[in-house]
């Protein structure tokens, strides 16, 4: 909804005030004039509504003067629409509010209503005003924000869903590891901490402030909170280094969390208890250019051997993670290789409304 606030600045001209002189010659121009139009006097009463008003009230001129117009005012609008026009009367300034006023047929339309002071020689002579029918931008505006909460709605039911099911199936990984020969346990227990580290991407996605549009470095700043507790807590630590930061699509936060978690679990994988590690992520978000970033895990110690039985699949992972969403990789995330991610470039909406040939 526009803001109703009187608008800045002094308004009205002689040239204005010495058309309503004439007023017999004025009011066959505005009588012609496609556009609802009225003017009041210096009391703030209305003198003049012209014929397109008259024919949207379909009330004779004789009770719209006055303020026999204000009877066609939607009873929820009558209050803040004289606090306005109080407001700017009293100061003289222009005005812009928008109003329900009742049509001739009993419908209720939105009206956005504009009017100016006029003053000739420093005298107030009152206001001359013009109302569009501004009912269809209201209604779609009405319509995006219906529709804006139940995205939202069915986002979270989606959400829930999903959490639900990652949760039943770390239960399952679980509940099948204990049930393993002890030498494939490693696995299960690398499976299961995988798919919590899943969920938690799943979650920071949905706490983002603008589902459609997420802050990279504020999404890599919590997500990395997040890692750092999800296994062997206090032990591992990432870190989001580097100037500037992006928009980014949901696939590509989307595929950047799972690459960074699928790195967090690969250090643990390879390194004891014992052993402290750390990642690194740096964002290379240059003003107007491509957003690149470069991860580097490594340990205090020496890594050990890795967990029995625990297959090295990250390679694999973090290339099908990146061709979900078009992020160009290379490297091995180690301090002489660095793991190098290439966003891809935005892409420019285009309204599904406009035909192929248009776009």
């Amino acid at each position: 909804m526009g803001a109703d606030t009187p608008a800045s600045g002094q308004g009205g001209s002689d040239r204005a005030l010495s058309l309503f002189d004439q007023s017999d010659g004025f009011r066959r121009f505005a009588d012609h004039v496609p556009l609802m139009m009225w003017r009041t006097d210096k009391s703030g009463r209305s003198t003049y509504h012209n014929e397109c008003w008259l024919q949207f009230t379909g009330r004779p001129l004789t009770d719209e003067v006055d303020d026999g117009w204000r009877k066609g005012l939607h009873p929820d609008d009558f209050e803040r629409h004289a606090r306005i026009v109080a407001e700017a009367l009293e100061s003289r300034l222009p005005f812009t509010v928008e109003f329900r006023l009742r049509r001739h047929d009993g419908a209720y339309r939105w009206l956005l209503d504009t009017g100016r002071p006029l003053e000739e020689n420093g005298v107030f002579h009152g206001y001359l005003g013009s109302c569009f029918d501004i009912t269809d931008r209201k209604n779609a505006e009405e319509h995006a924000e219906r529709a804006l909460i139940e995205k939202e709605t069915l986002l979270a039911e989606i959400y829930h869903r999903v959490r639900n099911n990652l949760q039943v199936m770390v239960s399952l990984i679980g509940l099948y590891g204990r049930a393993a020969p002890e030498n494939c346990r490693g696995s299960f227990d690398a499976l299961g901490q995988r798919v919590r580290a899943i969920a938690l991407v799943q979650q920071h996605l949905h706490e983002a402030p603008h589902i459609a549009s997420i802050d990279l470095r504020d999404y890599l700043h919590r997500l990395a909170s997040g890692l750092g507790q999800l296994r062997r807590s206090g032990r591992i630590g990432v870190t989001v280094e580097g100037d500037g930061t992006s928009l980014v699509e949901p696939r590509t936060a989307n595929a950047l969390g799972m690459i960074v978690a699928e790195v967090v679990a690969e250090c643990l994988d390879a390194t004891s208890d014992a052993v402290a590690c750390s990642i690194v992520i740096r964002i290379d978000a240059s003003v107007g250019g491509p957003v690149s970033l470069s991860i580097v895990s490594g340990s205090s110690e020496a890594t050990a051997e890795g967990q029995e039985c625990v297959p090295k699949l990250g390679p694999r992972l973090i290339a099908a993670y990146a061709s979900q969403a078009e992020i160009a990789v290379s490297g091995t995330a180690t301090a002489a290789d660095p793991l190098l991610l290439h966003l891809p470039e935005p892409r420019a909406y285009v309204p599904p409304s406009l035909p192929p040939a248009l776009r």
